[in-house]
């Protein structure tokens, strides 16, 4: 199936609070400092945001399964959208990426990134970068010939001694650095926006963190801090 589904961020526990990893600034909430926990913030604000969608539609990803197969595609429909997927981007080998406008979960990404097409574009992209520079490593003859080699080699031995005995391993390693880069070059506007569009989802996602963590506090009946 084309369509992008972050399913890791529908079904992530709701760990809003207790992130490892933060520092508190002068003002305002505090700020994750690891590449991880910031990663677990904005995934975390994300199923808030789709857990309130779907409940406005009486739906819900936790608890029993959908009764029927009807619930059950209402729950999709609701969740990922319906219809021809209106956003798509062929990436460099030819697979084409799609996803949908609507549902919660693309309006999750909009109240978080800002803008869903920029933001679907800029993910897909940098998502992409490896296979890219792994695409284009295999253009060269060097390569070629080292890989050739190497599947030879596994006919009758492990990947790792042929990798080595190949010396493909050694070849990647050299061209590596120079087609990272190259990609890099190419791809360097949907680069940077998917650092901007991220830091934005960042702090709003650490907005949401603290507005979720003080009404659930409220609604048990502990003291506002």
């Amino acid at each position: 199936m084309s369509v992008l589904r972050t399913a890791g961020a529908v079904t992530a526990a709701l760990v809003l609070s207790g992130l490892s990893g933060c520092a508190t600034a002068p003002s305002g909430p505090a700020l994750p400092t690891t590449e991880r926990a910031r990663d677990d913030l904005i995934r975390s604000a994300q199923q808030v945001l789709v857990s309130r969608c779907l409940a406005d539609q009486g739906l819900s990803t936790t608890g029993p399964r959908p009764a029927s197969p009807t619930e059950g595609r209402r729950l999709q429909a609701a969740l990922f959208g319906t219809g021809p997927a209106e956003l798509s981007l062929t990436l460099h080998g030819g697979h084409t990426v799609s996803a949908h406008t609507d549902g919660c979960l693309a309006s999750a990404q909009r109240a978080l990134y800002g803008d869903q097409r920029r933001w679907f574009r800029a993910q897909v992209t940098y998502n992409n970068v490896r296979a890219e520079v792994g695409a284009r490593m295999r253009t060269d003859p060097a390569h070629r010939a080292a890989l050739a080699r190497f599947t030879r080699c596994t006919a009758s031995s492990t990947a790792g001694h042929c990798a080595r005995e190949s010396g493909l391993a050694d070849v990647e390693a050299r061209l590596e650095p120079a087609r990272l880069a190259e990609v890099r070059a190419l791809r360097r506007d949907q680069l940077d926006a998917y650092t901007r569009l991220r830091t934005r989802a960042l702090h709003r996602a650490t907005e949401l963190s603290s507005a979720h963590l003080q009404r659930n506090t409220t609604e048990k009946g502990f003291p506002t801090p």
